[in-house]
């Protein structure tokens, strides 16, 4: 039996090494498709490119061993029954699930490991490989801009640019709006063209335009002028200084944290303090509501508020008694007043709503990332059990069949996970639900395929399915016959 605990495990490992390697580089080679605009023509250093690319070869890992260990047990099991040696040991007394038990005990392992490295490694991965590609963006960020696209990269503009020169740099139509120094779009230039000029021994870009105008809207301004507030600059050549970190690439101190970053500690008191201040403030604007709109005091006029009030004892139970008792200007400005009253808890309350949906987003993106420390390991378990099964169902070794059937089984996965994860953000479903949602569907299915494999069940035999198939083509067949 030792023997044979070896064996499958070398049958295993092969195919689980060249698989984990061949996802991994296909989800890098995804991953650099997706940032390569933002790598090329920007001076890298090589070994800037190789810790950014290790970086995202950590990140991928997670998703890389559950595709990996669907596809090598259904390798490994198809190259068995492919060669007949699943039915020689079958034969020999041996039950399937001693054949798997060094392999579940492995994959068990696997899990485990998984798990301890996505609490652990994944977070400081995503952190460096967030961090470093923020920087890249953030060097010679002439090179960022696409056109036709408004780019935000230079802090405080918003350029749009129609068309690029790529051999003269000359850049066409630009668009530019300037928040730098007042929030809002307070100053709004466009060019006929314009150029970029670097120092690289400056800390500012000078931004050369030509040809064009500059509205600009002075009451956006502090102390702004109010009687002539929109002022229009016609230029032939302007020239608008624009500070850079530096024409050098320079690191950023690791201070961009998102959930993504964070392990289970961080992630539970992160979700705990972001619960604790929406409560908190549902709370006081709970109570400033109620005491500020709806129970207004009258400390204007103190005296004709007693004599409001000896005048309406008794009668504080009918609001339209009270109302009459006023007097016709009153009358007007008691109206105006509830008008007012009623847009302020109108305006406050869009403010608190949206508030609260921000939080609640922020709220749940951390609840996801952590019901995904525990999802990702799980998916390994699954797709062994259903991955060994099937294997050999389908009898069939090498890249061939077994490749179409994993990604497309991979696939299934990954779209149900997606759709469940949607859900949960939005709330539609409830975070545990949305998160499980892809484990929950093919849980079943791999406790189905394990138990019709380890009971010899007729849903392992391949021949069965094409028998049956064939019945059905011979009922159609004598029906069509007997109509003739």
């Amino acid at each position: 039996m030792k023997k044979l605990y070896i064996f499958m495990l070398k049958s295993f490992a092969g195919p689980f090494i060249a698989t984990f390697f061949i996802s991994m580089f296909v989800l890098l080679m995804q991953m650099l498709w997706r940032y390569i605009d933002e790598l090329v023509g920007k001076g890298l250093d090589f070994s800037v490119i190789v810790e950014l690319l290790f970086y995202f070869s950590l990140s991928l890992v997670p998703m890389a061993l559950p595709l990996a260990v669907l596809l090598s047990s259904i390798m490994t099991f198809g190259t068995l029954g492919e060669n007949y040696e699943l039915i020689a040991l079958k034969s020999a007394g041996i039950s399937l699930y001693r054949i798997m038990y060094p392999l579940i005990v492995l994959i068990v392992f696997l899990s485990v490991f998984t798990f301890f490295f996505s609490n652990n490694i994944l977070p400081i991965a995503n952190m460096r490989a967030g961090n470093l590609l923020y920087d890249i963006k953030r060097h010679k960020p002439e090179l960022s801009f696409k056109e036709g696209v408004f780019t935000n990269d230079l802090e405080g503009y918003s350029i749009k640019i129609d068309r690029i020169d790529k051999n003269t740099g000359m850049m066409y139509n630009m668009l530019i709006y300037n928040h730098r120094d007042v929030p809002g779009n307070y100053e709004v230039t466009r060019a006929d063209s314009g150029m970029m000029i670097n120092n690289p021994n400056s800390a500012y870009m000078e931004l050369v335009l030509f040809h064009g105008n500059t509205y600009t809207d002075e009451s956006m301004k502090p102390n702004g002028k109010r009687t002539f507030p929109f002022r229009r600059l016609k230029f032939d050549k302007q020239s608008v200084l624009i500070e850079l970190p530096g024409n050098e690439f320079k690191r950023r101190d690791e201070d961009f944290i998102t959930a993504i970053m964070l392990n289970l500690k961080q992630l539970n008191y992160t979700i705990d303090s972001l619960q604790n201040k929406l409560d908190s403030r549902q709370r006081e604007e709970t109570t400033r509501m109620l005491k500020v709109n709806y129970e207004k005091n009258r400390s204007s006029n103190p005296q004709r508020d007693s004599i409001l009030r000896v005048e309406t004892v008794g009668m504080k139970g009918d609001i339209d008694s009270l109302y009459r008792q006023l007097e016709p200007e009153e009358k007007q400005r008691a109206m105006e007043n509830a008008l007012q009253y009623a847009r302020d808890v109108s305006a406050n309350m869009v403010k608190d709503v949206n508030y609260y949906k921000r939080q609640g987003d922020q709220i749940r993106k951390n609840q996801l990332e952590w019901h995904k420390k525990f999802t990702l390991p799980f998916a390994c378990l699954i797709f062994f059990f259903i991955g060994a099964p099937l294997g050999g169902i389908i009898r069939k070794g090498g890249l061939g069949m077994p490749v179409v059937v994993s990604i497309l089984l991979f696939i299934i996965y990954y779209v149900i996970s997606m759709m469940g994860q949607r859900a949960a953000k939005e709330a539609v479903l409830p975070m545990w639900f949305g998160s499980w949602l892809s484990s929950l569907i093919l849980l079943p299915l791999g406790v189905l395929l394990t138990y019709k494999s380890v009971t010899d069940s007729e849903i392992m035999n391949g021949e069965a399915y094409m028998n049956f198939f064939k019945k059905i083509g011979s009922f159609f067949k004598k029906k069509r016959d007997a109509k003739a």
